[in-house]
């Protein structure tokens, strides 16, 4: 996932590393300053989102990248390669910084207000998506209210907003 080429950077702060991997021994050894957690999930996973300055995302080879998106959620900006996922999601976003030099994206990120990037991750809850999915079904004619188009429009209903959940 191209985790060395974060962690060689010369950047302020401590770098974390979440999750796990066949190289976690030896990056311990080779860049011992850096914290290294083991993998997390649930609340403990959201914790380490929203207690992170940055959510750095070095590779260049995941597609989508999920993750981006959970990172955003917490509120935490993320910095990333010019590669596809990111790409995808950050240019225009004022959710994160994208460039061939992963240490200027870092800095730049660090930049960035964390409530702006936590609306933007908005666009990608349940709710938007489902919402989204109904919009692309409005311009056919209404099915003879059927359960599922019922249960559909029900979604679109408001509700009180909630507080996003990683």
């Amino acid at each position: 996932k191209n985790i060395e080429a974060f962690l060689k950077l010369d950047v302020p702060g401590t770098k974390v590393i979440v999750g796990g991997g066949p190289q976690v021994e030896e990056l311990k050894v080779k860049y011992p300053k850096a914290i290294f957690t083991g993998p997390r999930f649930g609340q403990e996973l959201a914790r380490s989102y929203a207690d992170s300055d940055v959510f750095v995302f070095p590779s260049l080879t995941d597609s989508f990248g999920l993750v981006i998106i959970e990172a955003m959620a917490a509120g935490t900006p993320v910095a990333a390669f010019p590669a596809h996922g990111p790409i995808d999601l950050i240019p225009g976003s004022g959710a994160g910084v994208i460039d061939d030099d992963l240490g200027i994206a870092i800095r730049e990120a660090l930049k960035l207000d964390r409530g702006a990037v936590r609306a933007y991750a908005e666009k990608f809850s349940w709710r938007a998506c489902a919402e989204e999915f109904i919009r692309n079904l409005q311009p056919y004619p209404e099915p003879a209210k059927t359960k599922l188009w019922n249960r559909l429009r029900h979604l679109t209903r408001k509700r009180p907003k909630r507080t996003p959940q990683v």
